[in-house]
């Protein structure tokens, strides 16, 4: 699934947790939204964590972010680390 949509998969190190915290906290914040919301349909639900997804990410701080959202601590790493943006080709010879 990563392959296919060009997203590069990373492992944390063994035997260091924490390093999951943040995305353990937005798997609890979505399975509360499921959970407290009645919907109609599948377009209802899809709708709604979009619009979970993009107030989370342009409008919730983080104190482990150096209280910015998520965008503007990825625009932020963007300056000051533009190579990690640049993505990797790789050449394959027949």
């Amino acid at each position: 699934m990563c392959d296919s949509l060009a997203i590069e998969h990373r492992l944390i190190l063994p035997k260091h947790p924490q390093k999951n915290g943040m995305v353990e906290r937005f798997n609890g914040r979505i399975s509360d939204v499921i959970k407290l919301t009645y919907f109609a349909s599948a377009e209802e639900v899809e709708t709604t964590l979009k619009r979970y997804l993009t107030t989370y990410n342009h409008h919730v701080i983080q104190r482990n972010l150096g209280h910015l959202t998520p965008i503007q601590s990825i625009k932020q790493w963007q300056l000051d680390k533009p190579v990690l943006f640049k993505k990797k080709f790789i050449i394959i010879h027949f």
